[in-house]
């Protein structure tokens, strides 16, 4: 008895020394497993990294394109242009040509590109430009420069690579979606002088009007000015034009819509990836344009700082939508400079409307839908143009000339829309449906107001 008590205590204890070794090797394993570098551990995606630069300097075929530098830049580029097509490494060219634009004055086509359904895009010619006088639309396709496709091909890279010298020439393939041909053009660059506000009037009825063709240092300044010219006038009514406005500055923004809206009222606001990128505008100036009713025209190229405007007089129930849904460009990229004169542009937020409607890859709807060709509206802006003793007869019809299907041959000759031939191109002849159509409800507003 007494040996069975002894053999049961042995056994008994072999039992727990050997629970106790396999909890042991167990928690070993686990925190073996802890220390192991995980799949996204920095340290291994560095190493990693330099030893790729390492072997493409020391193997690569053209020892030209290997140095640092380029090897560096290159894979700072492609690993922001992976995020979205609005994030990008700018070296110091990119990033001095970028503050140029801002400024309103740079050397180019004169057009505003993006990209939109991945490939890179039109969004507006600037009147007056090498690009509008070849005849250039909002929405064509840019497939090649200088020969090269430009598939996959970065944002800022394309700025860079359209701009120059002035006086220089390059090329470019046009694919139009509309018609589903290609042409090539050759432009030669030039100083593009961009204005803010554009064809301030008073229209029939006492309607004011004012159109704003981008979104940069002087925009608000610009505006104020125009607005004052309309008070003047007293006007019963006011259209603020946005079409084909492809954007810029948040600040602009800022400050072109709580010009029209109370002390304290949202403008926009952003969310990010944290609570630091959470940020509210609200309208906080003193002298605000008088209360009267206002439409405001946008279509599928209003872009960026266009879209908050618009939806922040949308929300806040200030102004009536009509034209077109919007671009769509709705999201908030921050400017990091770096060492060396360099920079990245950085999506961090996204804008939302005072109604929290998203405006990224959306767009704004507008509140009377009255569609319009690109046709049309680069007829009413050449119109406008050849009104303009200054502008004369600068700005040519598009020629309907050199375009081809993708096999490279020639489409069968179309007859020419009456509106582009030149002898119809003044304001009395060429209509413009949105406008009319935005009139229309403003006539309309005011005859109630009276009742």
């Amino acid at each position: 008895m007494k040996t069975f008590a002894r053999n049961y205590k042995w056994l008994l204890l072999t039992l727990v020394l050997a629970l106790n070794l396999a909890v042991g090797a167990r928690l070993y394993s686990q925190e073996t497993a802890a220390e192991k570098p995980p799949k996204d551990s920095p340290l291994e995606m560095y190493n990693l990294f330099s030893k790729v630069v390492e072997q493409v300097r020391a193997n690569y075929v053209d020892a030209d394109k290997s140095n640092y530098q380029d090897l560096i830049y290159g894979a700072l580029r492609g690993m922001l242009q992976s995020l979205d097509p609005h994030s990008t490494f700018m070296d110091e060219e990119a990033f001095t040509a970028m503050r140029e634009d801002t400024a309103g004055k740079f050397g180019g086509l004169g057009i505003t590109i993006g990209i939109k359904d991945n490939l890179l895009t039109v969004i507006a010619p600037m009147e007056g430009t090498p690009a509008f006088q070849a005849g250039l639309y909002s929405g064509d396709k840019i497939v090649e420069i200088n020969g090269e496709s430009t598939d996959g091909l970065a944002l800022e890279e394309a700025v860079k690579r359209l701009r120059g010298e002035p006086g220089t020439k390059v090329k470019i393939k046009i694919f139009r979606p509309k018609t589903q041909l290609m042409k090539e053009f050759e432009l030669e660059r030039a100083i593009i002088n961009v204005p803010s506000v554009k064809d301030t009037r008073v229209l029939d009825g006492g309607i004011g009007y004012v159109r704003m063709l981008q979104f940069g240092e002087e925009t608000a300044a610009d505006l104020q000015t125009a607005l004052d010219e309309l008070e003047k006038e007293k006007v019963k009514a006011l259209v603020l034009d946005l079409r084909s406005n492809p954007g810029g500055l948040l600040t602009a923004a800022v400050d072109v819509a709580q010009k029209f809206l109370k002390r304290g009222e949202l403008i926009v606001f952003t969310r990010g990836r944290d609570n630091r990128m959470e940020r509210s505008y609200r309208a906080r100036a003193r002298h605000v344009f008088p209360n009267v009713p206002m439409v405001v025209l946008i279509n599928g190229y209003s872009a960026s700082a266009s879209e908050i405007v618009a939806g922040a007089l949308q929300d806040n129930r200030r102004a009536i939508l009509v034209g077109e849904k919007s671009f769509g460009k709705g999201s908030v990229q921050s400017i990091l400079p770096q060492d060396g004169g360099t920079a990245i542009r950085l999506t961090t937020a996204k804008y939302y409307t005072p109604s929290e409607r998203v405006i990224h890859d959306v767009g704004i709807e507008p509140d009377i839908v009255v569609p319009m060709s690109g046709e049309n509206w680069r007829d009413i802006l050449l119109a406008r143009n050849k009104a303009e003793e200054k502008n004369g007869d600068d700005a040519p019809p598009a020629s309907d000339e050199g375009w081809m299907d993708e096999e490279g041959a020639a489409p069968p000759p179309m007859p020419k829309p009456a509106a582009t031939s030149a002898d119809v191109l003044d304001l009395s002849k060429v209509t413009d449906p949105q406008l009319d159509r935005a009139c229309d409800i403003l006539r309309g507003v005011l005859v109630f107001e009276r009742r």
